[in-house]
């Protein structure tokens, strides 16, 4: 995959995504906001009465036509930011137990297409140099021990993110590995895209002026 950009960089130039101010592209609709109304065989019930649980949906589109995605990648809540991480944000992933499907968009967005180190977003291997925990899967035993140790051994302040259903609700696998107090950050998804997944590392890191200021200035 490095070639490949390397290659296509030298041919036609940049080919950075031009995210967060602009898109060159148009971002995917699955997974994006669902509305609608009707009948829905949900098999995690994120539809019930009529209304939409983003957290707990796997956009398995069993609920087409009823309901259908409007292409808004806004799929995330923080509760806490932290401006400390203005400059650099450093995170520590984990994975507790998933399909790694959230792995791959999750490492999307340090590719070549994304290049979140533009944005002041880094990844570290060791808890130690984090400032947010992201924990992707369910929990299984094999992985509590380790998810314990991760967030001892992270300095403060510290954030920790949910990142995809079976992280924040379970999904059909399982039960989270955090409650939902715990998480500062809950990315909804299954799994995110990179676009949604950079929209809530932005406004983690640099509070709710974090799209904001990249929306004047641009970074590309």
């Amino acid at each position: 995959m490095s070639n490949f950009w390397f290659l296509k960089g030298i041919k036609k130039g940049v080919k950075t995504e031009k995210f967060p101010y602009e898109q060159e592209e148009s971002p995917p609709l699955w997974p994006s906001k669902i509305s609608g109304s009707g009948k829905a065989e949900c098999p995690t019930n994120a539809i019930e009465n009529g209304k939409w649980n983003s957290e707990k949906c796997i956009f398995c589109r069993r609920c087409v036509p009823n309901y259908q995605p409007d292409g808004d990648q806004n799929l995330f809540d923080v509760s806490k930011g932290e401006k400390t991480f203005k400059r650099s944000f450093y995170v520590f992933p984990v994975d507790t137990g998933s399909c790694s499907g959230c792995n791959m968009e999750f490492f999307n967005i340090f590719s070549p297409q994304y290049d979140s180190s533009r944005l002041g977003i880094f990844m570290t291997n060791t808890p130690r140099h984090a400032d947010a925990l992201l924990v992707m899967g369910i929990m299984t035993d094999g992985m509590r021990e380790a998810l314990e140790l991760a967030y001892e051994a992270m300095p403060e302040p510290k954030l920790v993110i949910g990142l995809g259903a079976c992280a924040l609700s379970g999904g059909i696998l399982g039960t989270p590995p955090l409650p939902k107090d715990q998480y500062n950050i809950r990315i909804s998804g299954c799994p995110p895209s990179p676009y949604t997944v950079l929209k809530a590392l932005l406004k983690a890191k640099e509070g709710d002026d974090g799209l904001n200021e990249y929306s004047r200035s641009g970074t590309n």
